[in-house]
């Protein structure tokens, strides 16, 4: 099992979590409206494909119809008005952090926010405080690769789960504790979905995401609670969307 996919099971249980507190509701909001701007100002899911994976995240942690329609009239709003200055205040925009963590592993974080210069400050912080750096844009990046991720719920066999699934043409497949993953080419993620659910799979969740290339292997206990509170600490930050990073810790450590 891979780095990214033992991080990604993680983050499903603490977004949970998170729901309870209502601080996942504030950034999915967040992804909702960037994914209107982005996007022109198109609020249908169905002509904005980055709108409708935040739509389904947010469905999927059942957050209130209310929120969502405010995250997307905020969205339109941004997109379709500037202020004297060429931008509006408050106007949220997206920033990709990266850096290096404890043992060296390489890290991505995707942010949101409507004040720059405070959140790089925290952010840099954060790594800094962490046991790691921040670098400048490309330094890391490399060293991952955009794969779309679906997450299939398991049943009582996911051993054969798993090689029906191989058998549609994905790129990769792995069995998480609470899930089955599939990962495949972003292009092809909207297709690999539809197959996945005529041949029978109940598909929990769909994203793209950053996945390593390559994973560091952690082996040293100390190292591997570093690391994964130092990804605990970026994700608790109220502009953070997502991260990822390229470690591989044994499932013994992790229990």
């Amino acid at each position: 099992m891979s780095g990214h996919s033992k991080w990604a099971t993680i983050h499903r249980q603490k977004e949970s979590k998170d729901a309870r507190r209502g601080q996942i509701f504030t950034k999915i909001g967040n992804a909702i409206t960037i994914a209107v701007k982005a996007g022109g100002g198109i609020t249908d899911p169905e002509k904005n494909f980055k709108l409708r994976l935040a739509i389904e995240r947010a469905r999927a942690i059942n957050m209130p119809k209310e929120n969502i329609e405010r995250a997307l009239r905020r969205g339109l709003r941004l997109s379709s008005a500037e202020g004297p200055q060429g931008k509006l205040a408050g106007e949220i925009e997206e920033i990709t952090y990266e850096g290096y963590g404890p043992g060296g592993v390489a890290i991505i974080a995707e942010a949101v926010t409507d004040n720059k210069n405070r959140t790089t400050a925290e952010i840099k912080n954060l790594f800094e405080r962490g046991g790691g750096s921040l670098t400048g844009p490309g330094a890391v990046l490399f060293q991952f690769e955009k794969a779309g991720l679906m997450t299939v719920k398991k049943n009582a066999n996911p051993d054969a789960q798993v090689l029906k699934i191989m058998d549609l043409g994905v790129e990769d497949v792995e069995e998480a504790t609470d899930a089955i993953e599939v990962y495949t080419n972003p292009q092809e993620t909207t297709t690999i979905k539809e197959q996945l659910q005529k041949a029978g799979f109940e598909v929990l969740g769909t994203e793209q995401i950053l996945k390593p290339k390559t994973t560091i292997k952690i082996k040293d206990a100390q190292i591997a609670e570093k690391v994964l509170r130092f990804m605990e600490n970026l994700e608790e930050h109220d502009d953070i969307q997502r991260v990822f990073g390229n470690f591989d810790i044994p499932d013994e450590l992790l229990e």
